[in-house]
């Protein structure tokens, strides 16, 4: 369980509070989407300005916006506070297998490329 407004963030970092949290999750959840900026700016009837003061976390919006957003983004509005993925904890093994399952060998080869590189 994540604390009330504060975590560590796994990128090995600085403690982000709640609306940075937010803002980071909707901005993921966006880019996920395929949407710039601008496309759910205007799906949910906000300045862009506004969004991206949301998302680095400096203007928090109001109920009614997050419920617009969860609908634009296609989640559950649950989903924008799930952080749980941020967590620091240790990585095991299954956990990259699972990353892992289902790609192309071309991809394969290039994790490994990659991999190999970063642990020599």
């Amino acid at each position: 369980m994540l604390p009330k407004s504060l975590i560590v963030s796994a990128h090995g970092g600085a403690m982000k509070n709640t609306k940075e949290l937010l803002g980071s999750r909707i901005k993921e959840l966006r880019k996920g989407a395929g949407l710039s900026q601008l496309q759910l700016s205007e799906k949910i009837g906000i300045e862009s300005k506004y969004l991206s003061r949301i998302e680095v976390g400096s203007s928090f919006p109001s109920a009614e916006k997050l419920e617009l957003v969860a609908q634009a983004l296609k989640v559950d509005l649950k989903d924008l506070f799930d952080f749980s993925h941020l967590e620091a904890r240790e990585i095991e093994n299954r956990d990259i297998e699972e990353l892992l399952e289902g790609v192309s060998q071309d991809k394969l080869r290039l994790v490994y490329k990659i991999v190999r590189s970063i642990v020599k």
